[in-house]
């Protein structure tokens, strides 16, 4: 197996873009933003048989450790510029050296190609032995004063949701039945999410509050509503589903996974209602749905859902999936 240095030299030496005056080689690297803007950062972490299955693709292992973490980016209406990748490897767990070089090849393409479709510069990091993990740090520009945050939601706001729910947790479930087809449309949120950073960029100075959903939508949304200091009633009907998602779960089940599963990592925000047609007509232009499922209350809590589904992923509670 290549040493730390050579892997470095051979899977995630890349050159370097706009705003990098130095990049991976040296002891850090040195950016440049753009006048004018903030920088928005964010770390996260992905571990084996916590984040993803250790027999999950290396590709889909790669583009997945930077997705969620986009994902962050998305949620401040950021444009992405870098990222920073801390990898720890076990090597105890390949076979032999071409086992392992050929899993590195297949996880800093799908790394890279992710980092190439964002735009986003990898431009430092560090690999170390141990358990299978990925930290990635990112960063973005957002126009001074525009990100979006969670605080400012309004009693009256509607609160909608991007894309479809219930695909992470779907998936999660299709793969450990066996199903292992990237291409099902389950599998593919769950192994292959798309960060939506063109949604939240578009929906910045439209939304008044916005994250994304990465713990489960209720348990999202309650952080939306302790930071903006409003309740929320929602029409749990109205929730979009991914495709195939009643299939695999039945109605129940897969309301259950719309509302509290997790990893779906789509936009949750909060529009006034006289901006509500102007975001429904941008995000459509980018082919992204947009849609309502409730709005925001003066009273506090939830309503419109059982007491039983208001749970959401949270880490050192509960079990591990």
């Amino acid at each position: 197996m290549l040493a730390e240095f050579d892997l470095i030299q051979e899977f995630f030496t890349t050159a370097a873009g706009q705003g990098v005056a130095l990049g991976v080689g040296d002891d850090a690297t040195l950016l440049t933003p753009t006048a004018g803007q903030q920088l928005v950062v964010s770390v996260d972490t992905s571990v084996v048989d916590v984040h993803f299955p250790a027999d999950a693709p290396a590709h889909a292992v790669g583009h997945r450790a930077l997705a969620v973490a986009l994902s962050d980016l998305a949620a401040m209406g950021a444009q992405s510029r870098w990222c920073l990748m801390a990898l720890a490897l076990d090597q105890r767990t390949w076979a032999d050296a071409v086992t392992g070089r050929a899993w590195m090849h297949a996880y800093s393409e799908g790394f890279l190609a992710l980092c190439s479709r964002h735009d986003t510069g990898l431009v430092g990091g560090d690999i170390t032995a141990g358990q299978l993990a990925i930290s990635v740090t990112v960063m973005g520009e957002v126009a001074s004063g525009q990100a979006l945050t969670r605080h400012g939601a309004r009693p009256g706001d509607i609160i909608a949701v991007t894309g479809a729910l219930g695909g992470g947790a779907g998936g999660l479930a299709l793969w450990q039945q066996g199903e292992r087809d990237l291409a099902h449309p389950l599998i593919k949120r769950y192994l292959l999410p798309t960060p939506r950073l063109a949604a939240g960029q578009a929906l910045s100075g439209v939304a008044s509050a916005a994250l994304d959903i990465s713990d489960g939508l209720l348990a999202d949304l309650g952080h939306l509503r302790r930071a903006s200091g409003v309740g929320a009633e929602l029409d749990a009907d109205a929730l979009p589903l991914v495709e195939g998602l009643q299939d695999a779960l039945g109605q129940s089940g897969a309301r259950q996974a719309a509302l509290s599963g997790g990893d779906d990592y789509e936009l949750l925000v909060s529009i006034p209602p006289d901006h509500w047609r102007e975001a429904c007509s941008t995000l459509a232009r980018l082919g992204i749905p947009l849609t309502a499922i409730g709005q925001c209350v003066d009273t506090p809590g939830v309503s419109g859902v059982m007491s039983e589904c208001q749970d959401g992923w949270q880490h050192f509670v509960g079990e591990t999936p």
